[in-house]
């Protein structure tokens, strides 16, 4: 009996010891909502979880805790939290969780996205700001962006003298594949293997690399769940696509020496040694993980903002007038328009700024992962934990802008705010290591085509429609485009 007593007391004992020490270690989590057993809070993220986020953060405050099946996340919402993320702890929260269709994409994360933070992440970052995204190498390309936008105005002309309608959805994309298949492929999109898909790969593309997959939440069945729902086939389509244009760049590249200027060409330098990567050296899925960014991010930035702005601006006629005005009277009947001239139209950068703002190119950032246990904001992130940034959220704050559901372009007159990552609530290309390196050359695109848009043109609504009439609702991706195609009747000027 004696040892009996003996057992249950170090049992009793430890069991103490146990729970004291349980509740020394308990961490301070940010609050959040209650959780279903086994999926969490997967129930309340819906068929847009950037606006479910912002549903959620507005009760339970602006760093809020969910759980994602076996996955701890928080989410940071308001200008101040973002902060802490991307820039007082970026160092501990830029690396990147192993999310498994974007791994499948990217040829095993070898791409610049989704690259957890290493060395290899390093070495390529440093080479795309270096080599690939300069604004010398930007300005390089301005011949390139000036004949495709030649050719998308003439086509623009034809259908006005028709009077027939345009989807700008379509033909904005069509555009931006057509130049990033030239500054990045060294090819024509037509006769490429994109040519009658493009638009199909890159949005399936854009709905894999942003999707809440069920493999990456559930180890055992996940993989299954996703087969079921058809998310795994949508991967592999959409990888196969893309990876036959890209062997077909390469092929186009190795056969012909001439084509040295483009960023398959200079990739391939670097396959050979000819150009430095610090220690490592490329392979042909490093190759092709790096142009992974370059296609999806080229064509899907530069096409969605310039049909948002369309959209905002044909929905707010008083804003429409005026941009054109302010475009006209400093274009004044020329027809060499350039990229500089856009540093005269203040409005116009207004216009665009509050398109980013209301319509962010990325609503939900992609997720990071905290490299080691942090305190942020008087509350405890553990290690491993999953941080999804809502820039949608920090957008449409209302403690941070006035009427922040209404298009004013305006509240920018006076403001120093930017959205070029030093100004933690306007955030459409992130901020910190893991900001976008191609913002100026999608940024050139987008300034060229806007500026012959509304100088050379007028813009009407279909017959029947009224400007309260456009549809201003996204679909959800890793890039959010509009969700019905914007289609507008183009008249062309007397003076063009």
């Amino acid at each position: 009996m004696s040892l009996w007593y003996i057992i249950v007391a170090i049992i009793f004992f430890s069991s103490v010891f146990v729970a004291k020490n349980t509740r020394k270690t308990k961490k301070n989590l940010p609050p959040g909502p209650p959780r279903l057993p086994i999926i969490g809070n997967l129930h309340q993220l819906g068929s847009k979880p950037h606006r479910s986020m912002l549903k959620l953060s507005e009760k339970y405050g602006s760093l809020m805790s969910l759980k994602f099946g076996d996955v701890s996340t928080v989410v940071a919402s308001s200008p101040e939290t973002v902060k802490d993320v991307l820039k007082t702890f970026d160092a501990d929260c830029c690396s990147r969780p192993y999310l498994t269709y974007p791994a499948r994409v990217s040829y095993n994360l070898n791409d610049l996205a989704f690259s957890p933070y290493s060395k290899y992440w390093r070495q390529v970052r440093k080479m795309t700001v270096i080599e690939l995204y300069t604004a010398k190498r930007v300005k390089s390309f301005r011949h390139i962006r000036e004949e495709e936008v030649a050719s998308f105005v003439d086509f623009i002309k034809h259908s006005a003298s028709l009077a027939n309608p345009v989807n700008l959805n379509k033909m904005l994309m069509k555009l931006s594949g057509s130049v990033i298949c030239k500054v990045g492929f060294g090819m024509n999109l037509k006769g490429s293997k994109l040519e009658n898909t493009y638009e199909e790969v890159i949005q399936g593309t854009m709905e894999v690399l942003g999707s809440f997959a069920a493999a990456d939440y559930f180890p055992v069945i996940g993989k299954l769940i996703d087969r079921i729902t058809g998310l795994h086939s949508k991967c592999e389509k959409v990888f196969k696509a893309m990876d036959a244009f890209f062997d077909q760049s390469i092929k186009h590249h190795l056969e012909d020496e001439s084509l040295t200027d483009d960023i398959v060409a200079l990739l391939l330098k670097m396959e050979r040694g000819e150009t430095g990567l610090g220690e490592f050296q490329l392979t042909r899925n490093h190759t092709k993980g790096i142009l992974l960014n370059v296609l999806i991010a080229g064509i899907d930035t530069s096409g969605h903002t310039i049909t948002w702005v369309m959209t905002h601006l044909i929905a707010n006629p008083r804003v429409l007038k005026k941009v054109q005005a302010e475009v006209r009277e400093v274009i004044k009947n020329k027809d060499d328009i350039t990229e500089e001239d856009i540093e005269q139209m203040e409005y116009l950068k207004m216009v665009i700024k509050e398109t980013f703002r209301i319509n962010p190119l990325v609503p939900l950032l992609v997720p990071r992962e905290a490299s080691k246990d942090l305190k942020m904001g008087g509350y405890d992130i553990p290690k491993k934990t999953w941080i999804h940034v809502n820039i949608w959220a920090v957008q449409r704050n209302p403690n941070v802008w006035k009427d922040p559901e209404a298009f004013i372009p305006e509240r920018f007159m006076d403001n120093e705010i930017d959205y070029k990552g030093l100004d933690f609530e306007l955030l459409p290309f992130g901020s910190g290591r893991r900001m976008c390196p191609g913002m100026g050359m999608g940024m050139a695109l987008v300034h060229l085509t806007l500026i012959n848009l509304l100088y050379r043109f007028d813009w009407k609504l279909p017959e029947g429609m009224e400007a309260k009439d456009v549809d201003l609702e996204e679909s959800y991706g890793l890039v959010c485009p509009k969700k019905v195609p914007l289609r507008l009747i183009p008249v062309q000027t007397t003076w063009t």
